[in-house]
């Protein structure tokens, strides 16, 4: 059939599809899912898997279709694995044990031309490698099973495939679960082996689903089954398979039986397994047909299952948006709170107040406003000619203060902050960078005092400013500078929102007080556009503040990576990758994979 015009050709299909697989396999390799979400132990488990299957089948099978097939033995505890491999080959390559779990290092067998197909980490390349002798003893169990691959040369096996002994898929260590589900996931043929008495058991049933779903062709070999029972138990077997839509898979049934001089099952309970797989390594189309099937196979398979990976980073990014939420609005809370506080009059308590009546001679004069409030005028003037008595200790009551109201409120922030982390609980470790990097109450009163200093440095520039002016020299001059900046600030603190009762007379006297005073050296304009700038100046320094804590909450808060929606974009190249994939030219020949075997 010719190519159409225009048509990508075959390498270049595989080209983009090694581009696409291996961007997601690095995506994956750098997966940071920082949040304790429900799903998340599981996701990061899958990730895993996936990114293994990536490298250690995926991409290699991509690279070079015409490789040996990699056929992994693998099955339910105690279903005779190691036996038939070893009769397979007719020599003692992998130890059988009645110790369960049988714990050692997986075994690839291979003819000993294809020794250059394994050697490097071209296949399964997420196990360490250790090549042995082709004469070597088989390798004993040991208390745990390493991730790492033995290598064997095998003159027992044909030139085009290679045969793995894996551990059991239900072993009772977590661990060689994992690993056999590595090397199921890295294989381009399943030999599945189970037993009479368990071919039913619900685990290996879930790998056997996994097959159909990859297109992977998988071979079933019954073991130990009792003389008279093989038609029925295999019928039942053949139903199974079949509602599993694994009915084309064939089925080597080996009957109960005594292993022979040398330690082997009898030749003839192996030799219908062993000539179905020579007759698969002889036939070159029918070998690159099994891989392309099950390559296809599995990356279908591997897409749909990373679907739920960008479902997590998600929620992942949710749970991050989430808690910078929480330190954010406690924070911009706390901002409001306090200024509020600088604009409602409630600032105009205790040593405020009582310093400020200090400075004006407010017993009388607050006598007078609450008779006759027009006499302010009067008081006014006589104030600015007059001698005006030491501001300093207003400044510092109000310094000391704003001092107070602003430590307090980081610290109920932070506060705030940290239940909110900890009620979520789903990242300690970012709550314990945060709470290192806010500072503790004597450096919040540090900070907190620079800004108040600075802020008091800032209305007495306004102050010297607005009166360069040489007609307001005089006037300026009578009151002082520093007299004239005390009256800003309580200005700017002179409203009567927050207060009630008697309050409310007292800082209404206070701010009117304040207000005819400014009017009197300034004008009307000019003390509102002062006071004005004088509040503005003082809720962005108190803004930098609060903004700079909730930064050491914020910084603390690791980033999901990838993002969800970069994940989802990947999958989506894969797909398309692997949509063009499955057109490839199909290998031409006889299909011996799929025969079923009586």
């Amino acid at each position: 059939m010719t190519k159409s015009r225009g048509e990508p050709s075959s390498s270049q299909k595989v080209q983009e599809a090694t581009r696409a697989l291996s961007a997601l396999r690095d995506s994956l390799t750098a997966l940071s899912m920082p949040y304790v979400l429900q799903g998340t132990a599981a996701a990061s488990d899958k990730a895993t898997l996936i990114r293994d299957q990536l490298g250690d089948y995926i991409l290699p099978r991509l690279a070079s279709l015409d490789a040996p097939l990699l056929a992994v033995v693998g099955g339910s505890t105690g279903a005779g694995k190691s036996t038939l491999v070893s009769s397979l080959v007719r020599r003692h390559v992998a130890r059988a044990s009645a110790i369960r779990p049988t714990t050692r290092r997986p075994l690839l067998l291979h003819a000993p031309t294809d020794a250059a197909w394994f050697d490097n980490d071209r296949v399964l390349g997420s196990l360490s490698r250790l090549r042995v002798d082709p004469d070597a003893p088989a390798s004993p169990p040991t208390d745990h099973t390493p991730r790492e691959l033995e290598l064997r040369a095998c003159e027992g096996l044909p030139e085009g495939l290679a045969i793995v002994d894996a551990p059991d898929v239900d072993s009772v260590v977590e661990d060689n679960r994992d690993l056999a589900a590595t090397l199921l996931a890295g294989a381009d043929l399943w030999i599945f082996v189970t037993t009479a008495a368990r071919y039913a058991d619900a685990v290996p049933w879930e790998h056997l689903r996994a097959a159909a779903e990859r297109h992977i062709t998988a071979a079933i070999v019954l073991d130990r089954v009792p003389q008279g029972a093989q038609s029925e138990v295999e019928a039942d077997l053949r139903r199974r398979l079949a509602q599993a839509h694994l009915a084309e898979a064939p089925v080597f049934t080996i009957p109960e039986t005594a292993l022979d001089d040398d330690g082997f099952l009898p030749e003839s309970c192996v030799s219908p397994l062993r000539q179905w797989l020579g007759a698969l390594a002889s036939d070159a189309a029918a070998r690159q047909d099994i891989a392309h099937r099950s390559l296809t196979g599995a990356i279908g398979s591997l897409l749909a299952q990373s679907e739920l990976l960008a479902v997590e980073l998600a929620s992942q990014e949710a749970e991050h948006a989430e808690l910078r939420r929480a330190a954010t609005s406690e924070h911009d809370d706390a901002l409001e709170r306090v200024i509020e506080a600088t604009e409602d009059g409630s600032m105009l308590h205790g040593e405020v107040l009582a310093r400020w009546q200090e400075f004006v001679g407010t017993g009388d004069l607050f006598r007078s406003l609450e008779v006759q409030v027009g006499r302010v005028r009067d008081r006014v003037t006589s104030l600015l000619r007059g001698r005006p008595a030491p501001a300093k200790r207003v400044e510092q009551a109000i310094g000391s203060s704003l001092v107070e109201l602003l430590v307090a409120e980081s610290q109920r922030a932070c506060l705030a902050t940290e239940r909110s982390w900890r009620r979520a609980g789903t990242s300690q470790q970012a709550l314990n960078r945060a709470l290192a990097e806010v500072p503790s109450q004597t450096g919040l009163e540090v900070v907190a005092a620079a800004l108040v200093h600075d802020w008091q440095r800032q209305v007495l520039t306004l102050v010297r400013s607005e009166g360069s002016d040489k007609r307001l020299t005089a006037r300026l001059l009578s009151l002082g500078v520093n007299g004239a900046g005390v009256v800003l600030m309580i200005l700017v603190f002179a409203h009567t929102g927050g207060l009630t009762g008697g309050e409310v007379g007292i800082a209404g006297g206070t701010a009117i007080l304040a207000q005819r005073v400014l009017e009197a050296v300034f004008g009307d304009q000019a003390m509102r556009g002062m006071t004005k700038r004088a509040r503005e100046d003082l809720s962005e320094r108190a803004t930098a503040l609060f903004a700079n804590q909730a930064k050491c909450f914020t910084d603390a808060l690791p980033l999901p990576t990838p993002s969800a929606d970069t994940l989802r974009e990947q999958l989506r190249a894969c797909q398309e990758a692997a949509t063009s994939l499955r057109v490839l030219p199909a290998a031409r020949g006889r299909r011996t994979a799929g025969r079923r075997v009586r």
